[in-house]
């Protein structure tokens, strides 16, 4: 929660006007998935255990992050503490990259911000990643143009999803033998799965057998079919207000027990900002940059997927980490 409160002073602080948005009800297909993260958790635990008795600090570290389970407490407590800052939340109805996605194609962010590349299966526009790595780590934001990579992936956008479906994605499994130069290889002469499962081995056998099961025409529905909320028809419409400083004190330090003394110091400085009218550029957030170009395969939750510009985008929001995606307002 601290570091989601700094770093919103910092977007603000700089003009940008984020927008979270939480994930709702997983789709059934995820069940799976979200059990096999569930099952690392729990060889994290062991892990975990084994590191303190062996005095392994740096072990210890890693595998605390891993044990970490976001609640549906922690959410409140974070959609609470955005709406005490006068940024808007909004819940999806299912994934919250899918939400982003619609509120971008909407207009009513820039982009989406957030690591889980999916986000673009669900054709989002324009995405952004890096925006709220800590400093310590020295990465540059970079925003990826969806047309541009599937321009220069040479593939529609009904072929990027199956390309995307053969690297992996939550909801089906993979193919033996196919990764991302594979599948985009395959998807490039073939077009479509179908056509991909009824290529034939020396013997007539199926040359990429899929795996039991392999929901991959439920996973392309998810994809070019997900359940959002319209971007007009959000409610409450999102709405940038102004912090309620007293409120905010109240919740981190009478019930979180954070120091007074820092917050106040950090609400004088988001009561600055809130002067901002303007949207900024991340060159505010991060610095100045240059615009470069790369290109990119596609492996699943990862940027292989198409070509990107760095630095000065306007901003927005999709952050998934359990604790929803991020934006903000088109400039």
């Amino acid at each position: 929660m601290q570091g989601l409160f700094y770093r919103t002073i910092r977007m603000l602080e700089s003009g940008m006007k984020p927008l979270y948005v939480f994930d709702g009800a997983p789709p059934e297909a995820k069940r799976e998935e979200l059990a096999r993260r569930a099952g690392k958790r729990g060889d994290a635990t062991a892990e975990l255990e084994a590191a303190k008795e062996a005095g392994d600090n740096e072990a210890i570290e890693k595998f605390a992050k891993r044990t970490v389970k976001v609640t549906r407490q922690h959410n409140e407590e974070c959609k609470r503490l955005l709406r005490l800052m006068g940024v808007p939340v909004v819940d999806a109805p299912s994934e919250a990259e899918a939400q982003c996605a619609e509120l971008v194609k909407g207009g009513v962010v820039y982009a989406a911000a957030t690591e889980d590349m999916d986000v673009l299966t669900f054709g989002v526009p324009r995405v952004v990643r890096n925006l709220m790595a800590p400093a310590s780590q020295g990465k540059d934001p970079t925003e990826y143009d969806l047309a541009v990579a599937q321009r220069d992936l040479g593939l529609t956008h009904a072929q990027f999803v199956d390309m995307c479906i053969l690297c992996g994605c939550d909801y089906s499994g993979t193919l033996a033998g196919v990764g991302p130069h594979r599948a985009l290889a395959l998807i490039k002469e073939h077009s479509t799965i179908e056509a991909v499962l009824a290529i034939k081995d020396s013997e007539g056998k199926p040359k990429y057998p899929p795996p039991e099961p392999f929901p991959y025409e439920l996973a392309r529905s998810l994809f070019l079919n997900p359940n959002v909320t319209p971007a007009d028809q959000v409610q409450p419409a999102p709405k940038w207000g102004s912090p309620d400083m007293d409120g905010t004190v109240a919740f981190l330090c009478g019930e979180k027990g954070f120091s007074e003394e820092r917050i106040r110091k950090a609400l004088a400085r988001l009561d600055a900002a809130k002067a901002k009218a303007t949207q900024g550029r991340l060159e505010s957030f991060f610095g100045p940059s240059t615009v470069t170009k790369s290109t990119v395969g596609v492996k699943r939750k990862e940027e292989e997927a198409k070509a990107g510009k760095k630095g000065g985008v306007g901003k927005l929001a999709a952050k998934k980490g359990k604790m929803g995606g991020f934006g903000s307002k088109k400039k």
